[in-house]
């Protein structure tokens, strides 16, 4: 699949480009490197999915962090990398996040949202969003993301990047159903 770029739309404005419009809600799956998460990161997460619920079907696993128990973060990365590429299909829309990647406003997180769930800008069957371990992501997640995205300028672990992103895709369909979460 091709790399998505984001329009760079200059305007300032609340919504998105499909505020209002139907848009096919494509299943999220949310993965993430842990073996185990803090009670209050799965609460606040839990909290969100079903938030989401309502929009779109989305669900939340885990990929074993460093299952060969290595202390080489090169190894740790490859083994982990294993887990993501196992589950991403080949018609899948992969959004990897990364301290790298691009900075998307609420609004444009709504856009991309809605270009996968109307087809336009190389859309799949369905999006996942990849959030690695503590040494990121191995190239073969990297070639295959359509678009790397960052949360933060800031470095964030990856149980906080999580809670992040779930909010942000909830903002995002509060966005495009015209609601009155953000702002």
């Amino acid at each position: 699949m091709k790399n998505y770029q984001i329009p760079n739309s200059g305007a300032k404005t609340r919504g998105s480009k499909y505020t209002g419009q139907s848009i096919k809600p494509l299943p999220i799956h949310i993965l993430t490197v842990g073996k185990t998460r803090s009670l209050g990161v799965q609460l606040i997460v839990k909290d969100y999915v079903d938030k989401i619920k309502p929009y779109c079907p989305i669900h939340d696993l885990r990929i074993r962090s460093n299952p060969k128990n290595s202390t080489d973060p090169r190894i740790q990365i490859e083994n982990e990398e294993i887990g993501f590429m196992n589950f991403i299909k080949q018609d899948d829309w992969v959004v990897m996040l990364d301290e790298n990647g691009i900075d998307l406003k609420s609004e444009e997180m709504a856009d991309l949202i809605g270009d996968a769930g109307t087809g336009n800008k190389g859309s799949g069957s369905r999006m996942v969003f990849c959030i690695g371990g503590a040494y990121g992501h191995g190239m073969k997640v990297r070639e295959r993301a359509n678009l790397r995205v960052k949360l933060s300028s800031l470095v964030l672990n990856h149980e906080i990047a999580l809670v992040v992103l779930v909010e942000q895709l909830y903002r995002a369909w509060t966005i495009l159903k015209g609601q009155k979460y953000h702002h």
